[in-house]
């Protein structure tokens, strides 16, 4: 069965219930489908770094959500956390910043291009 890859990129900090969506369905899938037993990773790249310090927090909405899945989350690209100001929340929360890919001025960052090299699904949100 392949991997099916779920990306988070929508941005907490807009405020709006766009992004709110976004995150909350890419959580539901993830959840749907560690239920059924297939293989799924979930990872946040760009702004979507921002999110995981949000979701733990009790009070958030999808908390829950993110506390389902949290055992799927194979990342948090760790060149955009570091552009983007997530990086210290990250690391506190014990999860791994990805810097697989060598880029110029950062310190690396994920790789999505592994899950395509492995035929895997990627859906991002």
């Amino acid at each position: 069965m392949p991997k099916t890859a779920i990306i988070v990129m929508s941005d907490p900090n807009t405020g709006g219930e766009e992004a709110l969506g976004r995150v909350f369905n890419a959580l539901v899938l993830t959840l749907s489908l560690k239920e059924k037993g297939e293989d799924v990773d979930l990872s946040f790249q760009g702004t979507g770094t921002r999110w995981p310090a949000e979701l733990v927090k009790p009070a958030h909405p999808a908390n829950g959500l993110y506390e389902a899945v949290r055992d799927r989350i194979s990342g948090v690209s760790g060149g955009c956390a570091d552009l983007f100001g997530a990086a210290q929340g990250v690391s506190d929360l014990g999860l791994s910043l990805t810097r697989d890919r060598a880029l110029p001025r950062t310190h690396g960052l994920a790789d999505l291009s592994k899950y395509i090299g492995a035929g895997s699904t990627l859906l991002v949100f």
